[in-house]
């Protein structure tokens, strides 16, 4: 027996010249991937400097405005405002003021975008365009009149006075967040509570706001975030030294003559930033976690 002749074709012209494709499309993509590690190395790179400038700074009793590694390193800086009139009481006013104030945003966020997530009712529209008009609309617009009211109303220099005017300038945007992070929640599992005999209150208490954890999280930290910065609203409305928080005490590291203490400003910007640290750390456990009962509601 003769074993049958094997025979073999030829490969088409068109899939012979199809092959090198592939190759010229993993090679944009790695392009691609290149110059976009690139840019958001050199991004990084830029934010980067000012932090090393702070720490370096914080150990340099001669510190400047340029980046410079410490020619003796020491603790002067941090001896130096470790004392209540510098540091531990401004700190202590910012967290009564902004942690009082996020408080009071986010309760009141919540509750105002239950129902504009929840329900139908004609004036929903022009509501949401009026916060989202809100959102961008600058502080410094309107506090002149602000000022003029709170005076006629005797609330200057009232600690509970700011805490009330840093929640509501911040509701529009803590609202805008809240009510998108709302409306990843099923309305059927809210439904399943109601015919166990859950009240609304009971529901949003126990069903949305555990599902929702992620979202009310991130709005926390922007809400504490913003507030933590202000300079303009507690330099107008707060008068007494003992009541100012570190935001506006920061200026009291630039001396009459123009000369600022470098090295103790570097050293009280370390202390000013533990907060928000400490913030994101407890509540970044949650930005992680997507929606966990997306699949709760099908079957």
């Amino acid at each position: 027996m003769t074993a049958a002749p094997t025979t073999t074709t030829a490969p088409a012209d068109g899939a012979s010249a199809a092959r090198p494709a592939p190759r010229k499309g993993r090679s944009r993509a790695t392009g691609t991937k290149l110059a976009s590690n690139l840019v958001m190395a050199a991004i990084g790179i830029a934010f980067l400097v000012p932090l090393l400038w702070v720490v370096l700074a914080s150990f340099d009793t001669e510190a400047s405005l340029s980046v410079a590694w410490p020619q003796r390193w020491s603790l002067d800086n941090y001896a130096a405002i470790w004392n209540e009139e510098t540091t531990f009481r401004p700190l202590g006013n910012s967290l009564i003021l902004c942690g009082g104030a996020t408080i009071l945003t986010m309760v009141s966020a919540v509750l105002c975008a239950y129902p504009l997530s929840r329900y139908r009712f004609r004036a929903k529209r022009p509501l949401l365009l009026t916060i989202i008009f809100s959102t961008g609309l600058p502080i410094t617009a309107i506090m002149i009149p602000v000022y003029s009211m709170f005076v006629q109303v005797n609330l200057i220099d009232s600690m509970g006075g700011a805490i009330l005017f840093l929640g509501a300038s911040s509701l529009p945007y803590a609202i805008f967040l809240t009510k998108g992070f709302m409306d990843g929640v099923p309305l059927e599992i809210e439904e399943s509570a109601w015919t166990e005999g859950a009240g609304v209150l009971r529901t949003l208490w126990s069903v949305v706001l555990p599902l929702m954890r992620s979202g009310l999280s991130v709005a926390t930290i922007f809400t504490f975030v913003s507030m933590w910065g202000n300079f303009f609203v507690p330099f107008m409305l707060l008068l007494s030294p003992d009541k100012l928080p570190a935001a506006v005490t920061l200026y009291t590291f630039s001396s009459q003559y123009g000369q600022v203490a470098y090295g103790q400003l570097a050293a009280f910007s370390i202390f000013y930033s533990l907060p928000v640290v400490v913030l994101y750390l407890f509540l970044g456990r949650n930005l992680g976690q997507g929606f966990a009962a997306a699949g709760g509601v099908k079957g």
